[in-house]
């Protein structure tokens, strides 16, 4: 490796951080949405959201929709920070979740849970 090849860990992260994090963040709140009750419901239908909003700005140029009047601004967003305050941003959204008490299958929590440290424990790796 040369001194202007990139990391693997660097790579990795930005891997999982534009084609991994929000795919799997969005199948959890798709199946809260599916089997919650009443207000469970409402942080997952937003996560969503957020996360087809997140996949569709990083598919944009492959799919030729970057000509779109948003896509310069969801771009912009899903890049501030380095990348990483959209992914936290709705996964906190998502994590409101267990404020509720009537949220069903609860090993999804578990499952956001391990995503999120996975993700934050990469960041930081990337940084050392």
């Amino acid at each position: 490796m040369t001194l202007f090849d990139p990391s693997p860990l660097l790579l990795s992260f930005i891997f999982i951080q534009r084609f991994v994090f929000f795919e799997v963040l969005g199948l959890l709140a798709l199946l809260r949405l599916i089997v919650g009750q009443g207000p469970a419901r409402i942080p997952a239908a937003l996560a969503l959201c957020l996360c087809l909003a997140a996949i569709l700005t990083s598919f944009a140029p492959a799919l030729n929709l970057q000509s779109s009047p948003l896509y310069p601004m969801a771009a912009r967003l899903l890049a501030s920070g380095g990348g990483t305050i959209m992914p936290l941003v709705a996964s906190a959204v998502f994590a409101t979740s267990l404020l509720i008490p009537s949220r069903r299958w609860r090993w999804i929590d578990s499952a956001h849970a391990v995503g999120v440290i996975a993700f934050l424990g990469l960041w930081v790796a990337t940084r050392l």
